[in-house]
């Protein structure tokens, strides 16, 4: 019963044939980062910053999820991906997951991503701010960077409407 499992993680079915067991299958990292979205939309609603994260397993199992928290819990350090990341657990290894962005990680949670030794990050877009990820892949991070217009275009509104709450964010002055 492989194939409908694979089906409901919207991962394709005319993969690779198995080899010794194992089922090469590539991400739908387009299907992870609507599950970002979803959490970016989330802390919109809340009133808060628009940035999701998710984190998820080498076979697409979604582990973790959460969105920016700053202005509705009050704490400087809730960011989407540490929200994802204390949602997700201890796991006894980062190295095979996925993190997965609306945005850029900042240079916080860049060391993250660092500390925990991710192996892949999905970023949905870094057009509104760049953050760490030349150092992540000057560190062998891979780094993925969709360019999502969707993810791009709700920051920007809202850094346009919210300057001093997204500056506060990213440590500007």
């Amino acid at each position: 019963m492989i194939a409908p499992n694979l089906k409901r993680l919207g991962l394709p079915l005319n993969s690779p044939s198995p080899s010794k067991g194992q089922i090469n299958v590539k991400p739908d990292y387009e299907a992870m980062l609507a599950v970002a979205l979803a959490e970016a939309r989330q802390g919109l609603h809340e009133g808060g910053i628009p940035i999701g994260a998710a984190i998820f397993d080498a076979a697409g199992r979604l582990l973790g999820k959460g969105h920016n928290r700053r202005v509705q819990n009050g704490d400087p350090s809730m960011h989407g991906e540490t929200d994802a990341f204390r949602n997700a657990g201890r796991q006894r290894s980062y190295r095979k997951l996925i993190m997965v962005t609306t945005l850029a990680p900042c240079w916080y949670c860049s060391g993250l991503v660092r500390q925990f030794g991710f192996g892949t990050v999905v970023i949905g877009e870094s057009k509104n701010f760049q953050g760490g990820t030349a150092w992540l892949r000057s560190l062998g991070v891979r780094v993925i960077d969709l360019e999502s217009n969707e993810c791009a275009s709700l920051l920007a509104e809202y850094i346009r409407t919210n300057p001093s709450v997204w500056n506060e964010d990213i440590g500007e002055e």
